[in-house]
């Protein structure tokens, strides 16, 4: 259910904060650009240089510490920060009354976002994950699309992504900040799988850890309440980014990126096919960040986009597919 507070007007500028000023908050940024009425008005980040870097280039006051940007003024804040970093920024800032966007995976567990999740409710605050495939323009077009000229319902849901050459010293492979392709790149295909498929069941999985003790290569099988999926994600090998998604009636192909998507192929089982084009504009960030714009002037709490259910059944699949690895992380 969606929870609503006290509805803004409906031009009222939504002035932002970030946490973080990485290649994630830089692309944050670009996007922001083309968001109307919204602006970004602080920034702190744990390195001087490059806050004031990023603030000479994007705008925006650098703070001298978490707590003054907590109370500069903002009314959301975008965490951009590792991910080991998420619940602990996210709960103080929603504490501290402000709405949160919180990059992906919100946080490294299912009882990490559970506390979050707890601190929204009662600071009675917006509280969203930054998945971003839903929001895109050609995702939105397909599920019209299907709708209006439908396939059946989705039983199978194939995605996946590898990505090889990450240095040893990239976050994506610190056991310290929660790296591994699980979280940095899974979490993107156990969101298609929930999305349409529904809740998981069961998940087994195979893979590797690397040198520096994270997961380097996952492969998923999921049985969900409407079907299954095969998904796979990668820091070691290259593997091609597309999604596939099959019916009764028909099959649709996400072309790659199918996460920063822009093309589909459907085809139905009578011959038919049907293409999307729907190219993106200002860097593909844009589109979530205005959904939650829209969302905190009329005072919901909760994306019907992104809900929070979809959250805890994404990262129960991380926590199921790690347990089988054997990867656990300081404090777990």
């Amino acid at each position: 259910m969606t929870i609503a507070t006290q509805e803004a007007p409906s031009d009222r500028v939504i002035r932002w904060g970030i946490v973080g000023t990485g290649r994630i908050a830089r692309r944050f940024a670009q996007a922001l650009a083309h968001v109307p009425q919204a602006r970004l008005g602080a920034l702190w980040s744990r390195r001087a240089e490059p806050a004031q870097a990023f603030a000479d280039e994007f705008g925006g006051e650098v703070c001298e510490s978490f707590d003054s940007l907590l109370a500069s003024g903002i009314d959301a804040l975008y965490i951009a920060t590792v991910q080991d970093s998420h619940a602990d920024y996210a709960i103080a800032a929603l504490q501290g009354g402000l709405h949160v966007l919180c990059e992906k995976p919100a946080t490294i567990n299912r009882p990490q976002l559970e506390r979050v999740l707890d601190a929204a409710r009662a600071a009675q605050r917006l509280f969203m994950e930054a998945m971003k495939p839903p929001f895109y323009p050609l995702y939105t077009k397909l599920r019209e699309h299907l709708a209006a000229d439908p396939i059946g319902d989705v039983g199978l849901v194939r995605a996946g992504c590898s990505v090889p050459g990450v240095p040893d010293d990239h976050p994506s492979l610190s056991f310290e900040h929660a790296g591994g392709a699980l979280l940095d790149i899974g979490i993107y295909e156990m969101f298609l799988a929930v999305d349409w498929l529904g809740a998981p069941h069961e998940v087994q999985t195979l893979g590797r850890l690397g040198s520096t003790g994270v997961d380097t290569f996952a492969s998923l099988n999921s049985r969900h309440e409407r079907g299954i999926a095969q998904l796979f994600c990668g820091l070691d090998l290259h593997g091609k980014g597309d999604a596939l998604l099959m019916a009764k009636g028909g099959h649709v192909t996400i072309h790659e990126p199918w996460w920063n998507p822009s093309r589909a192929t459907i085809r139905y089982a009578d011959g038919r096919v049907v293409e999307l084009d729907e190219p993106f504009t200002g860097g593909g960030l844009n589109y979530e960040t205005a959904h939650f714009c829209e969302l905190i002037r009329a005072g919901q709490l909760e994306s019907p986009v992104m809900p929070h259910a979809k959250s805890l059944q994404m990262i129960a699949m991380a926590d199921a597919a790690r347990a089988a690895l054997g990867l656990r992380f300081a404090g777990e």
